[in-house]
């Protein structure tokens, strides 16, 4: 039967893929054990017969067949301490530990440790990659099912990396679960949402590393947008415009994601589009880009250099072609920005107060 992997819910896959691969010898101490567990319908009782072999017999190669079942019934119970340190024990690597490594994310999930969480995701797509890249065709439909399934965890690992950096306070975290998603995924979907805060997180590398995710991964719009910003920050119009150009065409042509806020993405595109314009004196292009950003900046210190810039390519354009409808349009955006608090605000009072004068306004 496929199995789906469940986003948010906290969902227990059962351990089938790590089957029972050894053969028990009931002559034997261990052996008996081993049956008297497959045998015990009683919770409680199995548990007990699980912890006590593990206790015996931890070196025993059914040791890791008998971790994974305590995982399973431990994240049942809620018990999350106690399924991570049986996935511990249980975990080999192998390519058929899939569902014990999601089950332990879950586990993860469900304490609340972020560095588990990373832990146990970079292992599940490690593991799922054993599954998924050896490049055979499926020879049946079980096999199918597997190959569908190991995708979905891969997929589940990667968004689970994203979700407890999203939920981090710590730029060290952030900036280690970052690490992690670029290594195993860096063109996942959740390593372009994650990739502003990754890169936010890393303080004065992160210019660096915006230029290095941008050059890998021709969609990751979010580091074109982060590189964007340093650069025009860093007075380098080309790059500036190189950089929301590439955005621009990165946000259009990947698929949309979800929470991906790709309208406001845009925007910001076309507002370093329309700053480098401005930086060069490129008057038309840049009312256009900066007019198609405006609404979607509210606040902070894109909106205000949007209205300063808006009023200054106005104005210039209005003298260059003698157009004073142009000119009134300058001192509205002056003004507005003038009613900003920012950097710009006392420059853009005067302005006001120039133009009115050239226009003979009260």
């Amino acid at each position: 039967m496929k199995r789906s992997v469940a986003m948010l819910a906290l969902f227990v896959l059962p351990l089938l893929a790590q089957r029972q691969n050894f053969t028990i010898n009931v002559s034997t101490p261990e052996g008996q054990q081993l049956q008297a567990i497959g045998q015990e319908a009683d919770d409680a009782k199995k548990v007990a017969l699980m912890e006590d072999f593990l206790s015996k017999y931890p070196k025993h190669e059914g040791a890791p067949w008998v971790a994974g079942q305590l995982e399973v019934t431990y994240l049942q119970q809620k018990q999350f301490d106690k399924a991570l340190d049986a996935a511990d024990k249980a975990y080999t690597g192998g390519p058929n530990e899939v569902d014990l490594c999601y089950n332990a994310i879950k586990a993860a999930e469900g304490k609340g440790d972020a560095e588990q969480v990373r832990k146990w995701a970079e292992r599940a797509a490690e593991t799922a990659q054993k599954v998924t890249g050896s490049g055979k065709a499926p020879a049946n439909d079980d096999e199918k099912a597997d190959l569908e399934h190991a995708k979905e965890v891969a997929t589940y690992a990667e968004y689970s990396i994203y979700a407890a950096a999203s939920k981090s306070r710590e730029p060290k975290e952030i900036a280690e679960m970052g690490e992690t998603l670029e290594k195993i995924s860096p063109k996942s979907q959740y390593m372009w949402l994650m990739t502003p805060r990754y890169l936010a997180s890393l303080g004065g590398k992160g210019c660096a590393e915006a230029g290095k995710l941008a050059a890998a991964d021709s969609k990751n719009a979010e580091a074109m947008l982060f590189e964007a910003d340093c650069n025009w920050r860093g007075n380098r119009a080309d790059a500036v415009r190189s950089s929301a150009n590439r955005a621009i065409e990165a946000l259009n042509s990947r698929p949309k994601v979800e929470g991906g806020n790709e309208a406001g993405k845009i925007a910001d595109a076309n507002f370093f589009l329309g700053v480098g314009d401005a930086m060069q004196q490129r008057w038309g292009p840049a009312i256009k880009s900066l007019r198609a950003s405006l609404p979607a900046l509210k606040g902070g210190t894109y909106e205000a250099t949007a209205l300063f810039d808006l009023g200054l390519a106005n104005y210039q354009f209005g003298k260059s072609i003698g157009d004073k409808g142009q000119i009134r349009e300058a001192l509205r955006y002056f003004e507005q920005c003038a009613a900003m608090k920012s950097n710009m605000q006392d420059q853009a009072a005067r302005n006001v107060v120039a133009i009115k004068k050239e226009l003979g306004l009260p």
